[in-house]
């Protein structure tokens, strides 16, 4: 398997992992050739915060189990309404729905191809 395969099947782990805790609005793009920080970036939302906490526990559980990959770094909390789980080549942003919709990633990443998933 190739390294983009690599990425691009744990990004659909993530999204996966995500959707089975009822996540909402889980987004995946693919950021090759656009961004130097990641490949594919995984985007998800919650309603309140012990959804928030439920969704990173899952998403870091079951794609341990599936994948065996473990986020390098975590940067936020729950509390803070909106964490990264950084896998080298994929980012999961998980985001209270208040700041997903104030920062807008969507037009931030708006020339990224977005990765079917389900």
């Amino acid at each position: 398997m190739t390294q983009q395969a690599k990425g691009k099947d744990l990004a659909i782990a993530c999204a996966k992992a995500a959707a089975e805790i009822q996540a909402e609005n889980i987004r995946v793009w693919d950021l090759r050739g656009l961004s130097t920080l990641t490949d594919f970036m995984v985007v998800c939302s919650g309603g309140s915060m012990p959804h928030l906490r439920a969704i990173l526990r899952d998403v870091r559980g079951h794609v341990k189990d599936w994948t065996g990959a473990m986020p390098v770094n975590a940067e936020g909390k729950a509390d803070t309404r909106w964490v990264v789980l950084d896998y080298i080549d994929v980012m999961v942003h998980v985001m209270h729905e208040e700041m997903r919709d104030y920062y807008g990633l969507e037009s931030l990443w708006g020339d990224a191809k977005s990765v079917d998933w389900e």
